[in-house]
């Protein structure tokens, strides 16, 4: 590969990528794994656009909702630009092709495309969303948006889909795959871009300290869970990832570059998915001195946690979903509860914080799986968690069977209210929407207001001043969000 920097800018096109504006707080770009409006503002950074930034000398990532960026500020900006490319989801695709008409209108030979989970697996639709939208980008799309900033003409680009304009009625053009990228040491770092693009204090995630930075060492996960919507999508089921060596010297050159950072998180599906690797970067990381996180399954040994810990971990993000066996099962999710609870208890005696994820409305879920679920999430009780209800998103397993077996009912719902926040939209035999949706509030307020998660709340704002100020914050954007959900149910 020839390196980026060895080719000047004035080669390539002028490249805008672009995370669009959309609701208030939405977190719904290129670095969430659900796009949705958080219980509190939330945003991760924008990982999947600033690594293709990264490959294109002269090019901007505008990451517009942590930013506060407006419509109207980014169809200004784009006037200055050659080339945009925005990262779309299922949620927001009907705001996304409405902005690139925008775009198109205030300069007409704006060439514009969209990247992302629904414009891998839904070309046809993507592109059908407006007559503006020239291209989308197919599965994974660094080297992608490279050979479009290139210029190289698009009938020769692998992994797009475009309209033909030369054509008569203007077809669909879908060129051959591109293969995914394998050698992760090739790619450069997205540390220059987050530095020259993003405000680093603008992101926030309520379990991690701030300000913390997030990305990732590599992709695809091994795991089969039906729900995901990476792996299905975009980035595969074979983890593919940068060598310990190149972690280390990354994380040596964001500490340099980031001093103020508290925290970095690894991001990548599941970063102990090869404990041998792993237990390499470990020690790595603790040379640096540097305090971080990561994704993780709910079944990593006691052995590789303690050399985690041993260097420098201090949290570790677990998707335990469900509490209900037979709903692991029924998802793939490939982890005994049994298992969890070993995993949890060891994490506990090590000294690392957990943070708990669960998701509601999974299939065979029932009202007794839902009680399982919040019994399972109080004897786990990890420092904090968060719930989510399914969302079946085009690509994955998920979608398919909702599909398949009517789940979605007659009126297909909209995975978003008007306010960007998740609504329940799948419905089972026994068990309606309306419980689904409901149960999340039950599940916040019998985990969140017993005495051991207020007690522990309490004592992390006691130690940190700004802890507490950040935390009653928090708090009242989490009530606030539990009361618009009440109003959008009525």
């Amino acid at each position: 590969m020839t390196s980026p920097a060895a080719i000047p800018a004035a080669a390539y096109k002028k490249t805008l990528f672009l995370n669009p504006p959309s609701w208030q707080g939405f977190d719904g770009g290129a670095g969430s794994r659900y796009q949705a409006k958080r219980e509190v503002r939330s945003f991760w950074f924008p990982t999947w656009l600033a690594q293709p930034a990264a490959l294109i000398p002269g090019s901007k990532l505008v990451d517009a909702p942590p930013h506060d960026v407006t419509r109207e500020q980014v169809v200004a900006m784009a006037r200055d630009y050659e080339l945009v490319i925005i990262h779309t989801s299922s949620p927001t695709l009907r705001g996304d092709a409405e902005l690139t008409e925008a775009l198109k209108n205030a300069k007409p030979d704006l060439l514009v495309g969209f990247v992302g989970a629904q414009a891998a697996v839904l070309p046809d639709a993507t592109l059908a969303a407006s007559e503006a939208i020239d291209f989308v980008c197919r599965r994974e799309f660094d080297f992608t948006c490279q050979d479009l900033a290139k210029g190289l003409p698009l009938k020769q680009i692998a992994g797009i889909s475009w309209r033909d304009r030369s054509a008569a009625g203007a077809p669909t053009v879908h060129n051959p795959e591109r293969e995914l990228i394998h050698n992760f040491d090739e790619l450069p770092s997205v540390m220059d871009v987050y530095k020259r693009d993003l405000v680093i204090e603008n992101y926030a995630i309520g379990y991690l300290r701030h300000p913390y930075l997030s990305h990732y060492t590599g992709r695809g996960c091994p795991a089969q869970c039906t729900f995901c919507l990476w792996p299905q999508t975009v980035g595969g089921h074979q983890y593919r990832a940068k060598s310990p060596a190149a972690v280390a010297a990354e994380m040596a050159y964001a500490k340099k570059l980031f001093p103020q950072v508290k925290e970095f998180f690894f991001d990548d599906d599941t970063f102990t998915a090869h404990g041998p690797r792993v237990r390499q970067i470990a020690p790595e990381l603790g040379k640096l001195g540097i305090m971080w996180s990561c994704n993780a399954r709910a079944n990593v040994p006691y052995e590789t946690l303690k050399v985690m810990r041993d260097n420098g971990l201090r949290l570790i993000l677990v998707g335990y979903e469900s509490g209900s066996q037979h709903i692991l099962d029924n998802i793939k999710k490939g982890v005994r509860l049994e298992t969890a609870r070993e995993f949890t208890k060891n994490c506990k005696k090590l000294g690392i914080t957990i943070h708990g994820t669960f998701i509601l409305g999974l299939p065979g879920e029932t009202r007794e799986t839902l009680r399982e679920t919040i019994r399972f999430a109080q004897e786990m009780d990890p420092f904090s968690m968060q719930v989510s209800l399914a969302a079946p998103y085009p690509g994955t397993e998920l979608y398919r069977q909702a599909i398949e077996n009517g789940w979605f009912g007659e009126d297909t719902a909209a995975m978003l209210d008007e306010r960007g926040q998740q609504t329940a939209v799948l419905q089972y035999k026994d068990l309606s929407r309306k419980e689904i949706f409901d149960a999340l509030e039950q599940f916040y307020r019998s985990y969140y207001f017993r005495l051991r998660p207020i007690s522990r709340i309490v004592w992390s704002m006691l130690q940190d001043r700004q802890e507490m100020k950040r935390r009653l914050r928090e708090a009242s954007e989490f009530f606030a969000f539990l009361k618009s959900r009440r109003t959008s149910a009525a």
